[in-house]
C-alpha cells in the first residue's frame, strides 16, 4: 500500500475519534511521559496490519519504536506476542482504539481469505474480493485479501467495466450494453458481463465479453455453463459462495471465485494491546 495514502486515511480516522482532544488521556499524562506496550494475539488467525501500526502511531509520535515478532501473513497462535511498542504514553493510548480496530479487521479478512483458499484447494482458481467493503476502508480491506492469499477484483467503478443485471435491463440487452461500452471506453478496458442463465451466457459470448460472470450458480450448473464459453474468455463465479461451500467448486473450471463475505461480514481477529503496569511505591508508616 502507498504509505502516503495510508497516513492520510488514518489521520482522518484519528480526527474522527480524537476531534478536539483525548480528554481522559490528556488529563492523566503529560506530553513527556513514555511507556511500553505489547500487541498480543488472543486467538488464532492470520496477521495483517503492520503498515497501519507503523504509520498510524508515528502520526502522534514520530520517535515511537516498534519491535516486531511476526510478519504480514504469519499465522498467529493464541497468546503469541505480535509486537512491543515504546513511545509517548499519550500517543499510544490515543491511537490505540483506531489502530487496533483496523488491525483486527484486516487480520480477520486475511484469515477468512486464507481459509477460503485452503478449503477450495484449487490453484487453477483465484479467490477474489468484491466491492462490498466498508466505506473508507476499501484500500485496507483489499490489501488484507492479498495478504491472505487472495486476488483483488476491481477497486471501484473507475478501473474496470462490469455490466450487471440492471445495466442490461436499462440498456435493452447484453449486446447493446457491450456495444456502448466498447464505443465509449475503448479497446484497452476489459468488459465483464454478469449472467444468470444459459441464454445470457450465449449472448455475452456473442457480444464479445472479455469476462463472463456466472451469478448464483451451483457447481453442476457452473460446469454446464462454462462448456458454452470459449477458453479465450475468462470466467468468474459470484453469489451464494461461502466459506462453508467453496470446496464444492473445486475443479469446476472457472478462473475466479469472488466472495463478498471476505469483507462485508468479516469476523475481526481477537488482538489486544496491553500497557506495561506502572508500579507506585506504597508509603510506609512506622
Amino acid at each position: 500500500m502507498n504509505r502516503m495514502l495510508v497516513r492520510k486515511k488514518i489521520n482522518e480516522f484519528l480526527e474522527e475519534d480524537v476531534y478536539t482532544g483525548d480528554i481522559t488521556t490528556d488529563s492523566i499524562f503529560s506530553e513527556e511521559e513514555e511507556t511500553k506496550g505489547t500487541l498480543l494475539a488472543k486467538g488464532e488467525g492470520v496477521f495483517c496490519g503492520k503498515i497501519v501500526l507503523e504509520e498510524g502511531l508515528r502520526l502522534l509520535d514520530s520517535e515511537a519504536v516498534i519491535t516486531w515478532y511476526v510478519e504480514e501473513g504469519d499465522t498467529l497462535e493464541r497468546g503469541e506476542k505480535i509486537a512491543d511498542i515504546h513511545g509517548k504514553t499519550r500517543a499510544l493510548l490515543t491511537s490505540e482504539r483506531v489502530l487496533l480496530n483496523m488491525i483486527q479487521r484486516m487480520s480477520g479478512i486475511a484469515t477468512a481469505t486464507k481459509t477460503a483458499v485452503m478449503r477450495l484447494h484449487d490453484l487453477s482458481i483465484q479467490v477474489c474480493d468484491t466491492r462490498k467493503t466498508a466505506p473508507g476502508l476499501r484500500m485496507f480491506d483489499k490489501y488484507a485479501v492479498r495478504i491472505g492469499g487472495g486476488t483483488n477484483h476491481r477497486f471501484g467503478l473507475y478501473d474496470a467495466v462490469m455490466i450487471k443485471d440492471n445495466h442490461i435491463a436499462a440498456a435493452g440487452g447484453i449486446k447493446k450494453a457491450v456495444e456502448k461500452v466498447r464505443e465509449k471506453a475503448g479497446h484497452m478496458v476489459k468488459v465483464e458481463v454478469e449472467t444468470t442463465k444459459e441464454q445470457e451466457v450465449r449472448e455475452a459470448v456473442a457480444a464479445g465479453a472479455d469476462v463472463i460472470m456466472l451469478d448464483n450458480q451451483g457447481p453442476e450448473a457452473v460446469q454446464s455453463l462454462t462448456a458454452l464459453i470459449p477458453s479465450v474468455i475468462q470466467t468468474e463465479i459470484s453469489g451464494n459462495v461461502t466459506l462453508d461451500n467453496i470446496a464444492d467448486y473445486q475443479g469446476c473450471g472457472v478462473d475466479f471465485i469472488s466472495l463478498g463475505a471476505l469483507t462485508h461480514s468479516v469476523t475481526a481477529c481477537d488482538i489486544s494491546f496491553l500497557l506495561e503496569t506502572k508500579t507506585t511505591a506504597v508509603p510506609h508508616f512506622s
